[in-house]
């Protein structure tokens, strides 16, 4: 029977993929969990699952981050109920796509939801993190965040933008209780739509894969030893110097080629 009384790690986007192993890896290190994800995603049976197997607490939430509202009530619910140690903003998305014929809410919602929702959860959320003697903020960022890509240049510059941010405010966190850390991960196959998907892309940019399992395991072993950029992975810290060293117009000559093959393997 549960009977701990451990302070809660806060993962948004848990319902699938890396969201969920980040989970898993926190339950087996014995830490209490609020789950959070879109409706529909079945996200309260997960909560259940990993409690009973790792006899922690687990919570499932749904949200829509996109939402001010949403984050707003969220963060409120949360403070109001719970205490919390670790905040892992998560949740994410991209795409491939011609900039120029994109949806305009598709653009949106990538910039709503990995920058301004990172931003106000962190910003509400912190004061409850300060209050516990060692606290951590994740913030997952990607590899993409080390250079431009086209076909996909919003979901990068909005990468950027979480890496910037992590490393500023861990700066100004520093004589705090709060550590924060910023993640660069590859791709990674979270299912076979995704891995078909992957398959198209060249050598260099299949190196960076690692699956959801061993990304999350290498990011909540650093964060809690206090690292502040986390790049996981042997083949991810060579090509993060391959984004420094390389000519940018080789390199986008190289990811022009890639998603251009992506691009005409969605419209088969």
């Amino acid at each position: 029977m549960i009977k701990n009384n451990k302070p809660y790690t806060v993962i948004t986007g848990a319902s699938r993929g890396l969201g969920k192993s980040l989970a898993i890896e926190c339950a087996k290190e014995g830490r209490n969990l609020i789950l959070i994800s879109l409706p529909h995603e079945d996200i309260r049976n997960t909560a259940h699952e990993i409690s009973h197997t790792f006899d922690i607490k687990a919570i499932g939430y749904e949200a829509d981050l996109t939402n001010d509202e949403d984050v707003v009530i969220l963060s409120a619910w949360i403070i109001s109920n719970y205490s919390i140690d670790m905040l892992i903003n998560n949740a994410g998305m991209g795409g491939t796509d011609y900039f120029d014929e994109a949806q305009t809410n598709y653009l949106d919602t990538i910039i709503q939801l990995n920058m301004k929702a990172l931003v106000q959860l962190t910003h509400k959320l912190l004061p409850a993190l300060k209050k516990n003697r060692n606290s951590h903020i994740l913030n997952i960022a990607s590899l993409a965040a080390f250079g431009p890509m086209p076909y996909k240049t919003i979901y990068p510059a909005s990468k950027a933008f979480v890496s910037s941010f992590s490393r500023g405010l861990n700066a100004e966190l520093k004589k705090t209780s709060v550590s924060v850390s910023v993640a660069y991960p590859g791709g990674m196959a979270t299912n076979p739509e995704v891995t078909k998907r992957m398959e198209e892309y060249s050598s260099f940019v299949k190196s960076t894969f690692l699956s959801p399992e061993k990304t999350a395991k290498i990011l909540i072993k650093e964060t809690l030893e206090g690292k502040t950029i986390i790049v996981p992975g042997l083949a991810n810290k060579i090509n993060r110097l391959l984004f420094k060293f390389v000519p940018e117009e080789l390199l986008l000559n190289m990811f022009t080629k890639s998603l251009q093959k992506e691009l005409l393997l969605e419209t088969v």
